[in-house]
């Protein structure tokens, strides 16, 4: 039973939903605050950090697929990254119809900066926990992010 059903109950579950979304709209905004010096967008530091976490380079459906965004944004995205050196298309060597997207030197570097960013803006965000708020959010959120199979979408 929902709080909500109770006499006299609240809506609790619609507060923490709202709650999850302000603290999403909070976290993009800080994020691309620190992402700015680095010269990148967040939908950019997603890909760049996605390209890296291939054994190889991966071709731009498997970077869609892993993303779950539509192959025409992997271009777009690819396009920025191409154009400030971060990344480069090289053809396949199995199947030269076939093009993957590798990182380039600047490309590792920007990822260390990304690393450092990244850092700061969630000590930002979590900056109000003490150590121990910060373990017990840690455990909340893995159980929301990672619900295990029986509950996933």
């Amino acid at each position: 039973m929902n709080t909500s059903d109770r006499p006299g109950g609240t809506d609790t579950d619609g507060l923490l939903a709202e709650q999850l979304l302000r603290l999403t709209r909070r976290l993009h905004r800080i994020q691309k605050r620190h992402l700015e010096p680095v010269g990148i967008t967040p939908a950019q530091s997603r890909l760049l950090r996605t390209v890296a976490h291939f054994g190889e380079p991966p071709r731009m459906a498997d970077l869609a697929a892993r993303l779950e965004v539509v192959p025409r944004a992997v271009t777009s995205l690819v396009d920025g990254l191409e154009a400030g050196d971060r990344v480069r298309r090289v053809p396949d060597p199995s199947n030269r119809r076939v093009v993957r997207i590798e990182l380039t030197d600047a490309g590792r570097a920007t990822l260390r900066e990304l690393r450092s960013a990244r850092r700061a803006a969630a000590e930002d965000i979590l900056a109000p926990l003490t150590v121990e708020q910060r373990e017990v959010l840690e455990g909340l959120l893995s159980a929301l992010v990672d619900p295990g199979p029986e509950r996933g979408c």
